[in-house]
């Protein structure tokens, strides 16, 4: 199996950025295969639409968040082997041209090792903050995927769409993967789902231990995925699964572990990034955890 983790980016852990290069480090050298970044533009203070996309409030954990790009590339300096990904980036909150620069900097920067994850959102404050309309925000994330392929594997470029436009320029500076980087998809609803089918080269699940560990549902989402792409003539095997795994706080090491050895298990998933914020409130602290964890699971 193959456990990646969650950089410091967020709640105490964020107070600690100047430190993500030594993470980075210290985390591959203990046996890790990935290192992550979400996104968070902004914790609205009084939010139409809360954490999830459910109720009305957000984690005051997620008020203190770091540039995903900025700690993204600090990571790929300081590491010579993990995988880089995002899980996720509210991909339509960006101009496709700044995104795919940022992106393709990351790959060159980590000589390809680049998993871009996507996701819509749920806060439309976010989209307000950014000008773009929240109401459309699937339509868009439809248009910035052919955007970014675009960019990605013609020189020069364009793209038009209903939302969003990208004149002819010259595009020479293309990421080390050919023929692009990875879409690695976020997805819980039917027509998400159906955007990874059709659209994906991977899947961004949840897990949440111990509070929300629905493998039963990840069954059944991935058995959904896998039908829609046969329906789209696509091969669902080349479609790569990496199961986030959150934690609450108070969860024991050993809790963590055991979900994960359950969920692979059951699922055949072999991926999987931890995100320790909510139960990890240092770096120092982030690091020994993440050591533990790895440890283990390679016990089997």
């Amino acid at each position: 199996m193959k456990i990646g983790f969650a950089l410091p980016q967020f709640h105490k852990q964020a107070l600690g950025i100047a430190r993500t290069a030594e993470f980075a480090r210290e985390v591959e050298n203990a046996g890790a295969a990935s290192l992550w970044v979400s996104d968070r533009n902004l914790a609205a203070v009084q939010p139409k639409i809360g954490y999830g996309g459910q109720g009305n409030t957000i984690p005051a954990e997620l008020n203190p968040a770091a540039d995903p790009f900025v700690l993204l590339g600090i990571a790929a300096s300081a590491t010579e082997r993990v995988l880089l990904g995002t899980h996720v980036l509210i991909a339509p909150l960006y101009p496709p041209v700044q995104l795919a620069r940022s992106l393709t900097s990351i790959d060159l920067i980590s000589e390809g090792r680049l998993l871009p994850g996507f996701g819509i959102g749920w806060s439309p404050e976010e989209y307000e903050a950014a000008n773009t309309d929240f109401t459309r925000r699937g339509a868009r994330m439809n248009e910035l995927l052919d955007a970014l392929d675009a960019i990605w594997t013609t020189d020069p470029a364009q793209y038009s769409g209903e939302l969003i436009s990208v004149p002819l320029h010259h595009a020479p500076l293309k990421p080390a993967r050919r023929p692009r980087p990875p879409f690695y998809l976020g997805a819980l609803s039917e027509r998400a789902l159906r955007r990874v089918a059709e659209r994906g080269d991977g899947w961004l699940p949840l897990v949440v231990v111990p509070s929300y560990v629905d493998i039963d549902g990840l069954v059944n989402q991935r058995a959904l995925i896998d039908r829609l792409a046969r329906e789209a003539d696509r091969d669902p095997t080349a479609i790569d699964t990496v199961l986030r795994v959150n934690i609450d706080e108070g969860t024991t090491t050993q809790q963590v572990a055991d979900v994960i050895k359950a969920v692979h298990e059951r699922t055949g998933i072999d991926h999987f990034m931890v995100d320790s914020l909510y139960a990890v409130h240092s770096v120092d602290g982030s690091i020994a955890h993440a050591a533990e964890l790895i440890t283990l699971v390679e016990k089997g």
